[in-house]
């Protein structure tokens, strides 16, 4: 027992906890600081319900401190674009070796500088009439208010007066309607009609996009051989392709077609996406085929639409732990298929296979002399004798592409990555420049006549995107219903940024 009670005295004893009297005592000290705060005030004079004065007090400071909040993320606010980055940027800055933005941000347009020899080329039809007013409405608003390039109407058939006016009335360059005949739409003498027909029709048959529509076909072989052989665009050396129901959402502040022309471009695009595979089995081989007759060697674009080679496999010294020693020649012998014939790539022609990569070209902006050269005539000729208009869907975007890659270079294109731009559900749309947004001058457009609904319109390009570091855009509202090309699966950007010189920026 006198061992037990040894033990008890050596434990070391807790402090007494303390009562509740304390506890009220030590409250009593404490809540003088805070009984002004605590008061209850009534609502009215004879209201039963009162609330804190603290309360009272502390709810104008929270309304301020969101009202500095919404100013500081306003767009056009000077803090905004003057606050510094919190993090790495999200927007990687691409080589300038071989192209660079024209502009970042914001210009005063030069209203009465020199213009370009050059028109927008729009192909329609007279039930496209809504379609064509929504791109017409877009770019004027964004772009032609202040150049007032002149538009240049494309059609299969005649237009008719309600399409002509009502277009007259919504563009404030001058308006050219042209149709375009036989030799240029529809099937050539050469070609077996029967075969060409029952090959678009299996295609339907096969659900290929848009691969059963005989005007598709039609469309993609004017775009890629014949638009600007047409009477109307003769007199032109630019051009600069519309299609109905799309949108431009950045205010484009100087002339491209001037600064293409400065710096020697050739092709511009906005937009680089894989084609579907099953449109275009065989084009690649035609391609290919051209470059080839032709002693031609790759000034450094073919290599964008050209799978990478395969990785040489990694040979490890004898003396790392992962080395395993190759199996003796007389049992690798006996191995089936091996000292056979390698299996063939049907899709791979001189070692090198099409990566689906091309220009969207439903936005471009060219030089007509390139598409009217010996060398792409000669291209164009080539693809279409071998029958893929018809036999398969080849559009005018790969047809566009592949030239380019085999005719041109790297320097010869610019990225048009400061323009937003949206067809279907594809869209690239800029982050807007810091310190380099202007004030917006409101565009009222005269051809809407409700006021109400033309104010509306107009003030929801007023408050446009916050800047962020690295972004290029001049005032730019982007969709918020689909992801930017830049950042979805099947862009072609990094492709592109391979042959342009790499990433300037981690």
């Amino acid at each position: 027992m006198g061992l037990v009670r040894d033990l008890v005295k050596r434990i070391p004893s807790s402090p007494n906890l303390p009562s509740l009297d304390d506890l009220s005592r030590q409250k009593d000290r404490i809540s003088p600081r805070l009984a002004f705060f605590r008061r209850r005030i009534r609502i009215k004079g004879n209201s039963s319900i009162s609330i804190p004065l603290g309360v009272v007090l502390l709810f104008p400071c929270i309304v301020l401190v969101l009202i500095l909040i919404l100013i500081v993320r306003h767009p056009s606010s000077p803090v905004r674009i003057m606050m510094p980055p919190g993090g790495p940027p999200a927007i990687r800055v691409i080589s300038d070796k071989h192209d660079k933005v024209f502009v970042s941000g914001c210009l005063e347009p030069q209203t009465n500088g020199p213009r370009a020899n050059a028109a927008f080329v729009v192909l329609a039809r007279n039930k496209e009439l809504e379609g064509v007013l929504q791109s017409v409405k877009s770019i004027e608003r964004h772009f032609n208010r202040w150049f007032h390039y002149p538009y240049v109407f494309l059609n299969d058939g005649d237009f008719n007066s309600t399409f002509k006016e009502t277009i007259t009335n919504h563009t404030s360059g001058s308006v050219e309607f042209g149709k375009i005949d036989s030799s240029m739409w529809g099937y050539p003498p050469w070609a077996d009609q029967s075969v060409a027909k029952e090959g678009i029709a299996k295609q339907g048959d096969e659900a290929i996009m848009y691969g059963g529509m005989e005007s598709y076909h039609h469309m993609c072989r004017f775009y890629s051989g014949f638009f600007y052989k047409h009477d109307l665009l003769q007199k032109y050396t630019w051009y600069w392709r519309l299609e109905p129901e799309i949108k431009y959402f950045c205010d484009i502040t100087y002339d491209p077609f001037i600064h293409m022309d400065r710096a020697n471009k050739t092709y511009g695009f906005t937009i680089a996406v894989k084609e579907l595979k099953e449109t275009v089995p065989n084009i690649f081989r035609y391609a290919s085929a051209y470059k080839r007759l032709n002693n031609l060697t790759s000034k450094g674009l073919w290599e964008m639409f050209v799978e990478p080679p395969p990785a040489e496999p990694t040979v490890l010294p004898t003396d790392d732990p992962k080395y395993k020693p190759p199996l003796p020649e007389e049992i690798l012998k006996t191995e089936p298929g091996r000292g056979g014939m390698p299996e063939a790539d049907l899709e791979a022609m001189e070692d090198e296979k099409y990566n689906m990569c091309h220009f969207w070209s439903n936005f471009e902006i060219a030089r007509l002399d390139w598409f009217r050269s010996q060398e792409y005539e000669d291209f164009f000729q080539m693809m279409d004798r071998s029958g893929g208009f018809w036999m398969e869907r080849w559009g005018d975007a790969p047809i566009h592409s592949l030239a380019a890659g085999a005719l041109l270079s790297p320097k010869d294109i610019h990225y048009f990555r400061d323009f937003g731009y949206r067809h279907t559900t594809i869209q690239h749309c800029p982050a807007n420049a810091p310190s380099r947004q202007l004030p917006r001058i409101p565009f009222l457009e005269k051809t809407t006549l409700d006021e109400k609904k033309r104010r509306e319109e107009d003030e929801y390009w007023e408050s446009f995107d916050s800047p962020k570091e690295n972004g290029v855009g001049c005032r730019c509202k982007c969709d918020t219903d689909i992801v930017d090309v830049e950042g979805k699966q099947g862009s072609c950007l990094a492709e592109w940024v391979d042959v342009a010189g790499g990433w300037a920026s981690p």
